[in-house]
């Protein structure tokens, strides 16, 4: 992928600024960063391998998630054991490590578990993304989430866009509103599923196994 529209890509993402109550987990110039960089790019070519036609977008990373991994809905217990029933993640797959200060610990996430418990029973590999590829949380407080505004959301557009376009993507299935308004806002329609956190992992496995039936007939 060196020099390739992926690392570009990838480029783009690392140099974006945030606000002060925001976090750029793949921005230069930290270790565990380019960690994270590195898992995302191993994610970005096993999904390259795949041409998956559908597509998840979901809101932002959350800080025991994707602030951690760098991989989308990705806590570290699902990235680091993988998903065998998929083939994706694991150590044996060149998935690493970025621990934190506090996160000594391996644990999982509310949301990743979620969602790649589903997808890893219906079998399915769609690409994920974030309408805000970063982390919001309160000012001061890093171990916090909180919904991206409106101009985070505006800033991850174009990264969304651009991502889609990389792969032949042709259904999308928003999970949660801030997703489905990004996708609008591309002029893309797509199916909406409750977001599985605040005690949605039913209605959101519930949306997930239908929309899945009835993408493929």
């Amino acid at each position: 992928m060196s020099n390739s529209p992926f690392e570009q890509w990838l480029d783009r993402l690392a140099r974006a600024e945030t606000p002060a109550d925001a976090t750029n987990q793949f921005a230069y110039g930290n270790p565990n960063n380019d960690i994270r960089r590195a898992n995302l790019r191993r994610y970005l070519a096993q999904m390259n391998e795949r041409q998956p036609t559908v597509m998840l977008v979901g809101e932002a990373p959350g800080y025991r998630g994707s602030r951690l991994t760098g991989i989308p809905f990705g806590s570290r217990r699902v990235v680091l054991n993988g998903v065998p029933e998929l083939g994706l993640f694991g150590v044996e797959n060149g998935y690493q490590d970025a621990p934190e200060p506090g996160f000594e610990r391996i644990q999982g996430e509310q949301s990743s578990t979620a969602v790649w418990g589903t997808l890893a029973a219906l079998r399915q590999t769609p690409l994920i993304w974030a309408a805000y590829p970063y982390h919001p949380h309160l000012l001061n407080e890093p171990l916090t989430n909180r919904k991206p505004r409106r101009p985070e959301t505006d800033l991850g557009l174009p990264l969304l866009r651009d991502l889609i376009a990389l792969y032949p993507v042709t259904t999308f299935i928003a999970v949660g509103n801030v997703g489905e308004e990004a996708l609008k806002r591309l002029g893309i329609t797509a199916v909406k599923v409750r977001h599985p956190a605040q005690g949605g992992k039913n209605d959101f496995v519930r949306g997930l196994t239908e929309a899945f039936a009835a993408i493929m007939g």
